[in-house]
């Protein structure tokens, strides 16, 4: 085996130029496809991290009947047993109750629909993102009399500034239409234009006040914890104790992101096996090559001694030399070149809108976890091998005597 692998090493380098090039390729789309596979797993994680900490968060309850029929009598029916479990379970790092209705934004530039959501700040802080994204004026602090903070797209919509007043209208407990104009007290600005285009916050305490509520309501309850791992646990463990509410974890709530999440390594896999079937076309017609431009020698080899199990091991060997020369470098760039961009991001800035249409921000953090690389590893290598099989079989078939006879 030792003189195999000394024959395969001289034979691999006496065509510099050939072999070169092919190891090149092979790095090239390890590179390509690894760094895709990169980024796109970054832009999936910060699409799901970026909907969790904005209006998602990991666990959420409503009313059974909340989702199909998101009307104000609809609300939560056990909230002070939920609060008093949630207060005690050190799974739960911080929950938020939050009163939500359906309302018609309006001023003198036009009007849109929107949901009003009722939030205590201090709570509302250890579980949303938005109190700390602000591009304008305060969250919920200022003013003595009621007012609102509002998205960056919404304000665009109606013309709004801070300061500016907005007109919203909704249906109080009875079925009355109210109309209450709010000054508008802050204006914050997401990676999501949806949630910027339709959530209007608001004191909870006021909106209780508006709708002269004998008690506050509830319809939402957004929970985040230690560790996103214990959702399922965590939610088995609500549903236990309230049997009329629904107890939903993130990828429930939103399931297309769940979906995305669960189907990001098998679309990565079968993108790396694309790009491996494209390189094996590549290596079997180096080695092809090789063999075709070699028929003499190996009919020489043959005719001393050289039998057809060392020769197919010899020709196998050659390849494998190539991929094992190949893979570690391939995979040791796209590492490095994935780890820069993970620290420092990649800018996308003129398609920033269509991104954040898509909760997804301008500037996207690639990341791919450890196990990819070893599978990748041992697929170039499978690769490999299956590609030297043509032409070692090829190699097999030299008649030794009409080799040594063409010149």
């Amino acid at each position: 085996m030792k003189t195999i692998l000394k024959v395969a090493w001289r034979n691999l380098w006496r065509n510099k130029l050939r072999t070169s090039v092919i190891i090149f390729s092979i790095i090239l789309g390890l590179w390509g496809s690894m760094f895709f596979m990169g980024m796109m797993n970054g832009m999936n994680e910060n699409r799901i991290s970026s909907a969790i900490n904005t209006y998602l968060a990991h666990i959420q309850i409503h009313h059974s009947n909340y989702l199909d029929n998101p009307i104000i009598n609809n609300n939560i029916q056990d909230v002070d047993k939920i609060a008093s479990f949630l207060r005690k379970d050190k799974r739960i790092e911080a929950f938020s109750k939050r009163s939500i209705i359906d309302a018609m934004a309006s001023t003198s530039k036009g009007s849109t629909g929107i949901k009003l959501i009722g939030v205590d700040k201090n709570s509302e802080v250890k579980v949303s993102s938005i109190p700390t994204k602000l591009s304008e004026g305060s969250y919920l602090s200022k003013y003595k009399k009621p007012s609102v903070v509002i998205g960056k797209k919404l304000a665009d919509k109606l013309g709004l500034k801070l300061k500016s007043k907005i007109k919203l209208s909704f249906q109080n407990l009875s079925g009355d239409v109210l109309s209450y104009a709010f000054r508008v007290e802050g204006i914050y600005k997401l990676n999501n234009s949806m949630i910027e285009r339709s959530n209007v916050f608001i004191k909870k305490s006021d909106l209780k006040e508006i709708l002269n509520l004998p008690q506050d309501i509830t319809h939402q309850i957004l929970i985040k914890l230690e560790d996103i791992k214990q959702s399922e646990d965590v939610k088995k463990d609500l549903q236990a104790i309230t049997s009329a509410d629904k107890v939903q974890t993130w990828d429930e709530v939103a399931p297309e992101l769940g979906y995305a999440q669960e189907t990001m390594s098998t679309f990565a896999y079968i993108f790396m096996a694309i790009i491996l079937v494209a390189l094996s076309f590549a290596i079997i017609n180096t080695m092809l090559m090789a063999v075709l431009e070699r028929q003499r020698e190996l009919g020489i080899m043959m005719a001393v001694g050289f039998n057809k199990t060392k020769l197919f091991l010899m020709i196998m060997t050659e390849t494998l030399l190539i991929a094992l020369i190949a893979a570690p470098l391939g995979l040791l760039i796209s590492f490095l070149t994935i780890h820069y961009f993970e620290q420092h991001g990649l800018q996308f800035l003129s398609v920033a809108q269509g991104m954040e249409y898509f909760g997804v921000g301008a500037t996207v953090y690639t990341k791919l976890e450890p196990q990819y690389y070893w599978v990748i590893l041992l697929m170039t290598l499978f690769t490999a091998f299956i590609s030297a099989v043509f032409p070692a079989k090829k190699a097999l078939n030299t008649k030794p005597i009409e080799a040594i006879r063409e010149i």
